[in-house]
């Protein structure tokens, strides 16, 4: 029986010719990603357990970006704690206001995290770095506070389900219009702790911003990670990136799935997930004809704020105004990124529509700031989670969008077809 690419990556770091869906193993990580809210629980835990010196100050990132610039007193106490034991441990990864960016964009754009590497993250979004052909996954803090000590993480092997992509998107139709379909189809559950693999000829169509989308949310399917075969884009994207060697992994051709979907990208529309779950989703015919009114929209998040989100989003508002009744936030995920947008004119763009230009934060994504809904209140975002509570009042509603989708609904102030603007 042959293995996956998650499964050769987890053998190679545990030093195993082979491992096996369910098998318990010890592997070395090479990247290990904290931020603001999950660090100072695993400082906490590093301090209580007596450890001294970090296993290796290059492969250990806290980056302070949930509530930063902070909001409060506890954020500021927050960032204090991770900020000395940063600067205590000589942590070279460590981005503070002004450098820092949503973690799940910037370790990529800093050539963080490579092919055939693996990183684990005390954030349940680490997942997103399989758009580069890497094992990442999201942990708890006390897995970090151990693991930034010895370098070494334990896994449960995960059996895989194969999306095979085929086709190519229609205008409009984006990785993450892709991945919310997926999770519709499958269920918020339907991936528990297994590895999602995409493959296909389809995927020479998706950029690289689209399958990091795809990867983020394969935590929102249950999915233990979400990965993609490295390709030309994937080369390119680390290319002056990525400054050490790296190993590429693909899967045999006898490799064991639990189950194969085949996905036609050309017949998918732009989709939206309503309250309050993920799987939860429709097209965007479909949720057009239910004429719901929104009060916010949010373009941003480690699932859709990047440079190609941004221009997307751009290109619609380009020339039109956001409506009167709905306040439009836009945050670009990383310090480049926001001067990239810069450069290109979108913040203007952005500003003449009538938009709020936010420095990089996770901020309302998971209620923190920047963007809480009040009772009543709709809001499409680009984020990946809609929960009841999620960003603000439980009686409040997230719908979650593609940047083409939030954009055209900001103008219109209602659930609207990017074609329709």
């Amino acid at each position: 029986m042959g293995m996956t690419m998650t499964q050769k990556i987890l053998a190679k770091k545990a030093g195993l010719d082979k491992v096996v869906p369910g098998q318990l193993i010890n592997a070395k990580v090479d990247m290990v990603l904290g931020n603001d809210i999950t660090t100072p629980v695993a400082i906490k835990e590093y301090n209580k357990a007596g450890f001294g010196e970090v296993f290796d100050k290059n492969k250990i990132s806290i980056v302070l970006d949930h509530f930063t610039p902070n909001k409060d007193i506890k954020a500021a106490e927050q960032c204090l704690v991770s900020r000395q034991f940063a600067w205590d441990k000589g942590i070279t990864n460590f981005f503070d206001v002004g450098e820092m960016g949503i973690e799940h964009a910037l370790l990529p754009e800093k050539g963080l995290v490579a092919p055939g590497e693996l990183c684990v993250g005390a954030d349940s979004h680490t997942c997103t770095y399989g758009a580069l052909g890497a094992f990442s996954t999201g942990f708890g803090s006390t897995d970090m506070a151990a693991v930034m000590a010895t370098g070494e993480c334990w896994f449960k092997v995960p059996s895989a389900i194969r999306f095979n992509l085929i086709g190519k998107p229609a205008p409009y139709v984006s990785g993450k219009d892709i991945i919310l379909h997926i999770i519709g189809l499958i269920g918020v559950d339907g991936a528990l702790y297994k590895s999602m693999e995409f493959v296909g000829d389809g995927i020479q169509y998706l950029s690289m911003d689209d399958r990091f989308s795809m990867a983020n949310m394969a935590i929102e399917a249950g999915g233990k990670n979400g990965i993609f075969p490295v390709d030309e884009k994937t080369l390119e994207y680390v290319k002056g990136r990525v400054d050490r060697p790296f190993e590429i992994f693909t899967a045999d051709e006898d490799a064991v799935y639990d189950a194969v979907y085949d996905i036609d990208l050309s017949q998918l529309e732009p989709t939206v997930a309503f309250p309050h779950l993920p799987e939860n989703t429709k097209t965007i015919t479909e949720a057009e004809a239910c004429d719901i009114s929104i009060q916010q929209v949010i373009i941003g998040s480690c699932t859709n704020g990047r440079l190609e989100d941004l221009r997307i989003a751009a290109e619609i508002l380009k020339g039109k105004h956001v409506a009167k009744t709905c306040r439009t936030i836009i945050i670009p995920a990383t310090q480049q990124i926001y001067l990239d947008a810069l450069k290109a004119g979108y913040l203007t763009t952005f500003i003449e529509a009538g938009c709020s230009v936010s420095t990089p934060t996770c901020g309302p994504c998971l209620g923190g700031y920047m963007g809480i809904l009040a009772a009543g209140e709709r809001c499409v975002a680009t984020t990946n989670r809609n929960f009841v509570g999620r960003m603000g009042h439980t009686k409040s509603e997230v719908y979650l969008a593609s940047p083409a989708v939030a954009a055209a609904c900001a103008i219109t102030g209602k659930i609207t077809s990017p074609a329709h603007v």
